[in-house]
């Protein structure tokens, strides 16, 4: 197996780097998300700074712990209690006052089935996922 790559659109958030930074940055602000989270898939969510974790039907508990905050440009993250390997990281980009842009990137270690069943969801996803950070209260 190795890992496949999955990345979203660049997204424009009205906001500075560091305003997006520190609200992504730590999960903890991102409680506020729950509310969001499709109750049919997902039965519980927990945030704290550093991790989020959800009980998905299916799956059981799976999380996201961040390994890596490099302030202004980069948050990486590392699956948790998941039957594969994941890797997913945040890049920030500031290109002019209140226009950051963001690229959301996941890289999983998917056996072949799997990635030919749930790939496209995937890619889907990830794009979702960056489109609800654009409408985040930074």
């Amino acid at each position: 197996m190795s890992l496949t790559s999955y990345e979203s659109d660049i997204k424009r958030i009205n906001a500075d780097e560091v305003s997006v930074f520190a609200l992504l940055s730590d999960l903890s602000r991102l409680e506020a998300l729950k509310d969001k989270l499709p109750t049919d898939k997902v039965k519980e969510a927990y945030f704290d700074a550093d991790s989020v974790r959800l009980k998905v039907d299916m799956l059981g508990e799976v999380g996201m712990r961040i390994i890596l905050r490099e302030p202004y440009k980069t948050i990486k993250f590392q699956a948790e209690n998941s039957p594969f390997e994941v890797y997913f990281w945040i890049q920030i980009k500031q290109v002019a006052p209140n226009d950051t842009r963001i690229k959301l990137t996941l890289k999983a270690e998917l056996p072949t089935m799997i990635k030919m069943m749930v790939g496209n969801k995937i890619q889907e996803g990830i794009n979702q996922i960056a489109d609800i950070l654009t409408r985040l209260p930074y």
